[in-house]
């Protein structure tokens, strides 16, 4: 037996163990209402209410502290206390996975033009007099903005999403931004002219969409944004290397910061170069000494990077002669239960997440209408056909469920299939913490009865109708979400 193989289950169900319990910290932290600076206790407290050692307790603090949910403070009158998150672990935390699952040029924006619309008219109805003071800072900082010098550190589209005042679109159009900037870092023109001219258009195209919201013309706004965000496809298509290419990844540096930020970079560097290098699920990327030379950084910062890359299914670090990290199959829990518990924290209302959800399922069901005469399309299509609505409660739940998540996955846009689940999850949560009630047979049968409906709209290729059924059903089963 290889040295340290037999140690292996046993770290493995403290891992999971440890993953367990800080679940269960942050949906204390939640039950609590989220009070920033409270102590949840001492660590030998904690221990006790959680029941388990000093080293899986430490750990469950290092995923808690990951997702800045809380930290622990030693000394006198120290203990686990609650933090305000940061949205960019969360983000970050999606980025690694979409980036190593593949993120396509064509999912990216297509993923845009279904948010950054919506976001846009949002923004007209909403804006304010310090909304319309921070729109124009950021086009007078952009203004003076050309290639080669420091990007403006407030992002246009970012400020725009925030006008929104929904969180959910907020963290989804900052992700869509931080996966956009990758590809703009590897598009090349063939002047500094051309550059420039790029600048200058896109300049003109965010003046005009700030016009139309501080006017609080919401139609003007969103057809501004549609049209931009088909010009900015445009040219990353005629500047990037293949519209099918993968998101490309920007150098990062690994010689600054605190060591928990330090890790996180590191661990999304290791996770790009894992992406990026093409290698194979059981593959060794590397034994620890190697690693820790190649990156240069302390074995602390490296094993901290381990835990996270662990945490979401990258890598898992093998002891014994011929380990090293071993690279895993990515798992998009991780990154859901990342994102849910920072958005529980910004609390969106029944409207945030319903209407980011419809825009979402509406481009699904318009997307699955074109693709309906393709073999993994019709079967689905074929299983959820049947009109025998008996209005079991039970069943009729797990197939709303699959039916969703079904046609999201059909659409074929891993981004917008990773942002519906989010909220799906969202939803999951608010029930199980308001212990609402269960809908009834009627309800049941009418659920099932929309979905037959739906599909038969899909498999008439009626792409108009298919929506109008997929926004009722919407509608009308609200209470199954929310």
């Amino acid at each position: 037996m290889e040295p340290g193989t037999s140690a292996r289950p046993q770290a493995g169900r403290a891992d999971k163990l440890a993953s367990t319990v800080a679940r269960r910290i942050e949906a204390d932290i939640v039950r609590r209402g989220w009070t920033v600076g409270e102590s949840l206790g001492s660590e030998q407290a904690l221990q006790q209410r959680y029941g388990v050692s000093r080293s899986v307790l430490r750990e469950a603090v290092r995923l808690v502290e990951h997702h800045q949910v809380a930290r622990m403070r030693r000394g006198p009158g120290g203990g686990l206390l609650i933090c305000e998150p940061d949205a960019a672990p969360a983000t970050r935390a999606v980025v690694i996975y979409l980036e190593y699952l593949g993120t396509t040029l064509d999912d990216l924006l297509n993923a845009r033009l279904v948010l950054e619309p919506l976001a846009a008219a949002l923004a007209a109805e909403r804006i304010d007099e310090a909304g319309i003071d921070r729109l124009r800072a950021v086009l007078r900082a952009e203004e003076h903005w050309r290639p080669g010098l420091p990007a403006p550190r407030d992002g246009f589209h970012v400020a725009l999403a925030e006008r929104s005042k929904n969180p959910v679109l907020q963290l989804f159009i900052e992700i869509l931004m931080r996966l956009t900037t990758r590809y703009a870092l590897q598009s090349r023109t063939e002047s500094a002219t051309e550059a420039i001219e790029a600048v200058d258009h896109m300049h003109s195209d965010h003046t005009a969409i700030v016009a139309a919201v501080t006017a609080g013309d919401a139609a003007r706004a969103k057809t501004l944004t549609e049209r931009h965000v088909e010009a900015v496809t445009a040219w990353l298509r005629e500047h990037h290397p293949g519209s099918r290419a993968r998101v490309q990844r920007a150098p990062r540096r690994h010689d600054m910061g605190p060591r928990g930020k330090l890790a996180e970079l590191l661990a999304a560097s290791i996770g790009d170069d894992i992406a990026a290098g093409g290698w194979q699920v059981g593959s060794v990327f590397g034994t620890e000494t190697a690693l820790i030379e190649r990156y240069r950084v302390s074995r602390s910062v490296f094993r901290e990077a381990v835990r996270l890359l662990e945490y979401h299914s990258i890598a898992r670090m093998r002891r014994g002669p011929g380990g090293g990290l071993v690279v895993t199959k990515p798992e998009a829990q991780a990154s859901i239960d990342t994102i849910a518990l920072y958005l529980q924290y910004r609390s969106p209302s029944r409207e945030d997440l319903s209407c980011v959800r419809d825009a979402i399922e509406i481009d699904n069901v318009a997307k699955v209408v074109r693709r309906r005469t393709e073999a993994e399309v019709a079967t689905f299509l074929g299983n959820h056909r049947s009109t025998d609505a008996v209005g079991d409660v039970r069943k009729a739940g797990v197939d709303e469920f699959l039916f969703h998540v079904g046609l999201a996955q059909l659409a074929g846009n891993a981004l917008l299939d990773l942002f519906l689940r989010i909220i799906v999850e969202l939803f999951r949560r608010h029930w199980s913490s308001t212990g609402q009630a269960l809908p009834t047979p009627d309800d049941a049968a009418a659920v099932e009865h929309a979905h037959t409906r739906i599909v038969e709209a899909i498999e008439a290729g009626d792409d108009s109708l298919a929506r109008h059924r997929i926004r009722r059903h919407l509608d009308a089963a609200a209470s199954w979400w929310v």
